[in-house]
């Protein structure tokens, strides 16, 4: 693939993350820039594309992606249309930033791997906490011994239901199995904490779990257990459920060593713990006004040749693989 001078950016969705996440991140990194937006919502499109300053705005993906200032498309859509846009746009010659997971599940992961390899094109995905400060940090801790032999890592996640989560006649996409990919809130949230644990331990090669539907509010797995074993041998284990009680909310990670522990939030950011023999420290750690902004640089300075970006297709598709095993997909 020819090096790019400035990245054009065509976006596929207009949905929250392009909002608050992504879109800005993708008009304020130094060369790259959004040239039109689409959604199948005609309107919604021109909305977004005049609130934010951007040129055009379609209702057709394919209008986008063929668009001759686009050099490279982004994917906001839910998972079950990410493998077609993600295979449009690489058959076109376009790179794509994918939001995650990659795909809905993973032999459509396989799939784009594969479109990927035939063009040449870059598929990149969005764990962009890989690249936060946050992470890093948690990460660096973890590398510098200072808490011994890592012997275990356990998930520990807990949330009431949403208020929309009791709407039967028009539940959230992510509740929605032929939109979603199947997998309810799990495929969505889990995806981040597996990607950040296999790119601080590698990858998981066995994993099993149980998933349930406690609360009947939808169909989808509302409650789900699970373990797994990393390549190195290290294993761990996973608790999510989705319709708790408030008392039982929790979002923690908890590294476990023989000389210590590291514990950490994947979605509140709170301080990060580290238990030592000296005691008990809390580590705080700012991330961007942007949260997507430190990978998106990662992916421009690869598109302009400056420095590879690893946040790709390959290495985001096996978290899809982990998922379906828990699931039992």
């Amino acid at each position: 693939m020819e090096v790019l001078d400035q990245v054009r950016w065509g976006v596929i969705g207009c949905g929250e993350a392009t909002e608050t996440k992504s879109g800005p991140a993708l008009q304020c990194v130094d060369n790259s820039s959004i040239v039109c937006v689409m959604s199948r919502d005609a309107d919604k499109a021109l909305s977004y594309a005049r609130r934010h300053g951007i040129q055009r705005a379609y209702s057709d993906a394919t209008e986008l992606i063929y668009d001759r200032e686009v050099n490279a498309v982004y994917i906001a859509t839910p998972p079950s249309s990410h493998a077609t846009f993600a295979i449009m746009a690489m058959k076109a010659g376009k790179p794509v930033y994918v939001e995650k997971p990659l795909a809905a599940n993973y032999e459509e992961c396989l799939r784009v791997n594969n479109v990927s390899a035939q063009t040449g094109i870059p598929c990149y995905v969005a764990y962009y906490r890989r690249y936060l400060p946050y992470f890093k940090q948690v990460k660096q801790l973890v590398m510098s011994g200072r808490i011994g032999k890592v012997l275990s890592v356990q998930i520990r996640f807990a949330v009431p239901p949403r208020e929309l989560d009791y709407n039967k006649t028009n539940l959230p996409w992510r509740l929605q199995p032929d939109i979603a990919g199947g997998g309810g809130y799990f495929y969505d949230l889990a995806s981040h904490q597996i990607d950040l644990l296999q790119d601080m331990f590698g990858i998981i090669i066995e994993a099993e779990g149980y998933a349930t539907n406690m609360a009947g509010l939808y169909k989808v797995e509302d409650t789900l257990n699970a373990c797994f074993r990393f390549d190195s041998g290290l294993t761990g284990s996973g608790s999510w459920c989705f319709v708790a009680h408030d008392s039982a909310r929790t979002d923690s990670i908890e590294v476990v060593g023989d000389k210590g522990m590291i514990c950490f939030s994947v979605f509140d950011y709170t301080p990060i713990t580290l238990h030592t023999e000296s005691g008990c420290e809390q580590i705080k750690v700012d991330n961007p006004k942007y949260v997507q902004m430190p990978l998106i640089q990662a992916i421009v300075n690869d598109l302009r040749g400056l420095h590879p970006c690893t946040c790709n297709s390959l290495s985001a598709t096996p978290v899809n693989w982990v998922m379906d095993q828990i699931l039992k997909r």
